[in-house]
């Protein structure tokens, strides 16, 4: 089959430098299991430490390719590469100071991401976190296992740690790994600070970022529910009548990364408010179609909109 028609599962390892992204992947291609025709593409985004011993990989089809300048990823790259090898997957060491972005950005769409995995070194993390907290947030956002390494027991907070990634996601699985064969599944519970069940549920201002991303990562769960929450009007006069978007700015990582965080609103009334207007709004969600997102989404249908003096701080943040 034709090398840019069919699926290319892609292997994921982030982390910063020396966290332990090499050993795991050379010990996965150690593995007997491992033992196999397919054909491997290992892309290295950095160089560390440890090298790769290829020798020791129980398969010869595995090709390695450096990457070492962020401006170097581009489709036309890696479309080339899986062509020249004939590659059936992908494993991928990310460099720990790049942006993801700029790797989700030029994948080829026939490059699906399978699983990725984020691998943080416990003794620095709150020093990175601190230091370098865009590129330290960037990593927690999309894994699907987060693994802190070098974990001592009663030596970290536990809990700070867990919050900070559940900060960037709330559906990231987190380990915290003590030594060979000692690993400790995270299992804090992560209760919302409102009540999703309630038959009418109030949005405290403080919690508008959570709340905002818990309905759009579980949008089902608001199908029909009612709601009173603060936030801006966004637009008006660019959408159909009858509608405008309403929202908050939230910071989730830093000052640069603020972005409005709206959603879809229907307004039976004779609209008479502007944007940038404080609301408070009641309304009964729907998860339906809104040419606001081009796609299904949580839309809110107003029985009630007032206007209300400006929050502060006017950003929510988690």
């Amino acid at each position: 089959m034709n090398n840019e028609l069919r699926e290319i599962p892609v292997y994921l390892f982030t982390g910063f430098l020396d966290s332990g992204k090499t050993t795991f992947i050379q010990s996965v291609l150690e593995s007997p299991e491992d033992n196999s025709d397919k054909r491997t593409l290992l892309l290295v985004c950095e160089d560390g430490d440890i090298e790769y011993a290829p020798a020791k990989f129980t398969s010869d089809n595995v090709i390695i390719e450096m990457i070492e300048d962020e401006k170097e990823l581009s489709k036309a790259l890696l479309s080339s590469l899986a062509v020249r090898h004939n590659i059936d997957d992908v494993i991928i060491e990310y460099n720990g100071m790049w942006l993801l972005e700029s790797l989700f950005r030029v994948l080829p769409p026939n490059w699906i991401i399978a699983q990725e995995l984020c691998f943080i070194d416990a003794t620095t993390f709150e020093i990175f976190n601190k230091n370098m907290r865009q590129q330290t947030f960037d990593k927690m956002k999309t894994p699907d296992l987060l693994v802190f390494n070098r974990c001592v027991r009663g030596e970290f907070d536990k809990n700070a740690f867990h919050k900070e990634v559940r900060i960037a996601s709330r559906k990231v699985q987190i380990v915290y790994e003590y030594g060979p064969d000692d690993v400790e599944p995270d299992i804090i519970e992560d209760p919302l600070p409102f009540d999703k069940n309630a038959q009418i549920i109030e949005i405290k201002p403080e919690y508008y970022a959570e709340w905002y991303r818990d309905i759009n990562e579980n949008p089902l769960d608001y199908e029909g529910k009612k709601v009173i929450v603060t936030g801006r009007v966004a637009l008006v006069e660019q959408m159909p009548r009858g509608e405008f978007a309403f929202g908050r700015h939230v910071m989730t990582c830093c000052i640069e990364d603020i972005q409005f965080a709206g959603l879809a609103a229907y307004w039976k009334e004779d609209y008479k408010y502007k944007v940038g207007d404080w609301v408070e709004i009641k309304a009964k969600i729907k998860n339906e179609f809104s040419d606001a997102y081009r796609e299904k989404g949580p839309v809110f249908h107003c029985t009630h909109v007032k206007k209300v003096d400006p929050l502060e701080p006017e950003v929510a943040t988690f």
